[in-house]
């Protein structure tokens, strides 16, 4: 018998899945607190799963399970697409957003006068 420690966060049916496979998962249920902040490492695991993606169907899987963690982070923290979207305007409008394609590679900083 061998046992693989995980401890992290899974979606509601993965237990049945490992039963389905013959094993035996051990789970527990998080308090909010401890939910929120394992949504949060489970959007830095997938952004990453994103990163490596390597084809268009592994990137398309990718996003829904970011999505997935967003909508999860949206109702446990009572966020709105409202105030998402609010927010997504109101950076496009100071700072733009990714269409140019930009990648800044350095600043050469001034020294200024009489600092």
């Amino acid at each position: 018998m061998t046992e693989k420690i995980y401890n992290k966060l899974v979606r509601d049916l993965i237990p049945q899945v490992i039963e389905r496979a013959g094993h035996v998962p051990e789970v527990r249920k998080l308090s909010d607190e401890e939910f929120v902040s394992e949504l949060k490492k489970k959007l830095v695991e997938e952004a990453l799963e994103v990163a490596a993606a390597e084809s268009h169907e592994k990137l398309v899987g990718e996003l829904a399970d970011v999505r997935e963690v967003l909508l999860a982070l949206y109702e446990t923290e009572g966020v709105t697409d409202a105030e998402v979207e609010a927010a997504r305007l109101s950076k496009l409008e100071e700072r733009g957003g990714f269409s140019e394609k930009l990648m800044l590679e350095k600043v050469i900083e001034q020294d200024t006068v009489g600092a």
